[in-house]
């Protein structure tokens, strides 16, 4: 994709963040919008409780578990690459303008079926059994087919792009800068990213885990079962 094309995708992604951004500050979706992440972030954790033994593998989940895929909010990296998009667009490499293009696109994305989680869910504290009805009652299996694909997609893009002493290079380069103009939570986003790749000898094998493991999960829910306890692979499988 061109940098102009993905100049159009980003634009288009952030005017509707900005939509889903209003809504999701809005009583009572607020407060179950927040259970849903939370609720969300502790299944997360307990799924890749075994592989984050591996200390190679730890900066790559913790990436994948608080940049892609988490509760955290991306309001202020959202907010740098609108303001600096047209700078983006000149200053980095493609591989990164399409990492960052996939991420915000990851972002609405989840923002979208989270939402769609809190109309349904119940006040109050969040049961397994109500997690899964809600679940099921958005149901959206090509959009959660989606999200799992954009997240493996991204950890692939950084992997090539860690392979490129060029964007290395750039991004250093960038560090100080980016800091000084208030770009600060974009340019960090895009080292964690990088930095975590590079240290995983076969980070292919991590990413087929992360995409089993959610696919799994998403075809067990989606089928009737519940999440309880600690999700392994096996005992996502009993719950079925």
């Amino acid at each position: 994709m061109s940098r102009t094309d993905l100049s159009a995708v980003v634009q288009r992604l952030m005017e509707r963040k900005s939509a889903l951004a209003g809504e999701a500050a809005t009583p009572p979706i607020a407060d179950r919008l927040q259970s849903v992440r939370a609720w969300q972030a502790l299944r997360l954790a307990r799924t890749y409780a075994d592989l984050r033994r591996d200390p190679l593998a730890e900066d790559a989940l913790d990436f994948f578990l608080s940049d892609l895929y988490g509760p955290r909010d991306f309001g202020r990296r959202d907010r740098e690459v609108a303001r600096a998009w047209r700078l983006l667009s000149r200053a980095l490499p493609v591989r990164m303008l399409q990492v960052l293009a996939m991420a915000i696109e990851l972002d609405v994305l989840s923002t979208e079926l989270d939402l769609e989680m809190a109309r349904r869910v119940p006040a109050g504290p969040l049961t397994a059994k109500a997690y899964a009805q809600a679940y099921r009652a958005v149901a959206r299996p090509d959009a959660r087919k989606r999200q799992i694909a954009l997240t493996v997609a991204i950890g692939t893009a950084l992997v090539r792009a860690t392979a490129s002493p060029l964007v290395g290079v750039a991004l250093r380069a960038a560090h100080g800068p980016a800091h000084v103009a208030g770009f600060g939570a974009l340019q960090d986003f895009l080292e964690r990213g990088c930095g975590a790749f590079r240290k995983l000898p076969h980070p292919t094998r991590l990413l087929a885990a992360i995409e089993a493991r959610e696919s799994q999960l998403m075809q067990i829910l989606l089928a009737g079962g519940t999440i309880s306890g600690d999700p392994s692979a096996d005992e996502m499988s009993r719950s079925a």
